[in-house]
């Protein structure tokens, strides 16, 4: 939904008029939906209805299209122009993904977000569907972010299988609850009679419903962001609507977007695990925006927290909105064991002034698969990419084991294009008196954002330059380095880093901890090259793979 300023936290309603922006159309992220395969995130054992053969097989392009723009990502899903936003949590029909996310058409002259329509059959590569529910059409205001559900057991009475979405709409700076059904899959959206489901008890921020199914108790339950406090709310037919319990926290400002699931930790069933997660703010602890999360326990109608204090999806400046979803298709030992999950890869502080001029609102990140895993003995969500993006890597370059000193480590493959992913293994070996290893990511014969690792407190940062004409104005939020702690395993570090000519997404020590940036490169031949603040380290492995687009021309 349409969001506050870092710094200030002003209410939605008077940031939307004073902004007059929020959201837009993917009208074109077109991109050929690929055929599933098992394991990956497409449909078990063959193709999605979608795909065909000679889809499938079709060679895979290194090069973006022609004409596009400096900053277009190739194989993260964007826009085609005007502005996005918020992701909505996706969901599965006959082997094909429906993925919705924020989207103003009007974009910058025009207010008002709606929900546009992708699919996928592999998470990966994205078909454009158009808007499936659009703003201002019933009254009560735009259409921001909630969540729909397969409705399979037809308890909203719309019929069997149904898309039930329920979402906040906003008029004159009230949030109230809409609900929109779908017969025809998720392609198009009717509005329910007797809209809003659930109407403003009087509060000022009252939004971004979360739905999931309960099954062991045969109820609804709804997650809903109400300024500091999660609601939780409990319902039998997706209209009528209960209040059972509050969730609430200081210190983490406006909490939004929030999440409710399961998981098991370690994968193990006996200790299948309750996860609270919403959108808030981490300026009180030296962070910015983000996905903070508690693990605990739920009985149907309380959350209640195994441990107060909360942990961090991503340490990086730019994941935010994040949504998490299961694949019903799997069994439930692996469906409890692991869930996708997609954020909004931009901050508020400055998402308006990117200087991305053929689309706004920066992009989503690579979908990511999280797992409940103890790390050091503290139950934490883990990511990783999804493994069908590996249907992107071309031909992997390595280097073998060297020192890395502050002069360098020689001569490193060397990116031919701005999309590529880096497979990096730090080691600070007996005999190493080095403490801080460097990354640098350059183009056009300037380095853009540095990657690093300082084995004394075991701490992985990312660091950004404002290296583009204009860029210096998004300010210092956006140079200053961002870090999380992953102590070294052995004395070693592993690295997997995700760069696609905007961002870069790190996943440290095989995801325990993720760093997700937006960057601004200049236009020219990408570089990387990688060295120590001082003294020797031992670079052990380093592997330069290019990845294909999924851009079609625009």
């Amino acid at each position: 939904m349409q969001r506050y300023s870092l710094r200030t936290l002003s209410p939605r309603g008077r940031w939307i008029a004073a902004a007059v922006v929020l959201a837009l159309v993917l009208a074109a992220a077109a991109v050929i939906g690929l055929a599933g395969r098992s394991g990956d995130g497409g449909t078990p054992g063959g193709a999605g209805p979608q795909s065909s053969g000679a889809q499938s097989e079709a060679p895979k392009s290194f090069s973006r299209p022609e004409g596009a723009s400096q900053f277009r990502p190739s194989y993260h899903l964007t826009p085609a122009k005007e502005w996005m936003n918020d992701p909505q949590r996706p969901f599965l029909l006959d082997g094909v993904w429906h993925y919705y996310y924020l989207y103003n058409a009007d974009h910058p002259e025009g207010n008002g977000t709606e929900w546009f329509h992708v699919t996928s059959t592999d998470l990966v590569h994205w078909k454009d569907e158009g808007v499936a529910i659009g703003k201002f059409k019933n009254g009560l205001g735009d259409i921001e972010t909630g969540s729909a559900v397969v409705d399979q057991d037809n308890t909203a009475g719309f019929g069997k299988g149904a898309v039930v979405a329920v979402l906040t709409q906003q008029d004159k700076g009230v949030q109230r609850q809409s609900l929109f059904y779908s017969t025809d899959k998720g392609y198009t959206f009717k509005a329910a009679d007797g809209n809003p489901v659930m109407e403003n008890p009087g509060a000022q921020h009252w939004r971004d419903p979360k739905i999931i199914r309960d099954e062991a108790r045969g109820q609804w339950v709804m997650a809903l962001a109400e300024g500091e406090k999660i609601g939780l709310y409990s319902s039998k037919d997706l209209k009528d609507w209960h209040y059972v319990s509050g969730f609430e926290r200081k210190g983490l400002g406006i909490l939004e977007c929030p999440d409710l699931f399961q998981l098991d930790l370690d994968g193990d069933p006996a200790k299948r695990t309750w996860v609270l997660a919403a959108s808030a703010n981490g300026t009180a602890e030296g962070r910015t925006t983000g996905v903070a999360y508690w693990t605990g326990t739920f009985d149907g109608t309380t959350f209640t927290p195994a441990d107060d204090k909360h942990q961090w999806l991503d340490a990086g400046s730019d994941f935010y909105a994040a949504v998490t979803w299961d694949d019903p298709r799997l069994p439930e030992n692996e469906r409890m064991a692991s869930r996708h999950a997609i954020g909004w890869m931009n901050n508020w502080t400055y998402a308006r002034q990117l200087p991305t001029t053929d689309w706004q609102g920066g992009a989503d990140s690579i979908v990511r698969d999280i797992r409940l895993k103890a790390v050091q003995g503290r139950p934490t969500l883990v990511s990783t990419p999804t493994p069908a993006l590996s249907a992107l890597d071309g031909e992997a370059k390595t280097a073998g084991s060297r020192a890395l000193t502050r002069e360098g480590a020689g001569e490193l493959p060397a990116p031919a294009g701005g999309a590529y992913r880096l497979d990096v293994t730090l080691e600070r070996a007996p005999g190493d008196d080095g403490i801080e290893a460097l990354l640098k990511l350059g183009s056009g014969g300037a380095d853009y954002a540095t990657v690093g690792y300082n084995f004394e407190p075991g701490t992985a940062w990312v660091s950004r330059a404002a290296v583009v004409p204009g860029a210096e104005a998004l300010g210092p939020l956006f140079t200053d380095r961002r870090s999380a702690q992953s102590p070294p395993r052995n004395g070693i570090v592993e690295l997997s880093i995700w760069v696609d000519y905007s961002s870069v997404e790190v996943f440290v020590n095989g995801g325990e901890q993720t760093l997700t940036s937006v960057v601004l490169p200049r236009s020219g031949q990408p570089a990387v090259s990688a060295a120590t603040a001082g003294g020797k380290l031992t670079l052990k492995s380093f592997k330069y793979t290019p990845l294909a687009t999924v851009l079609t021309a625009r």
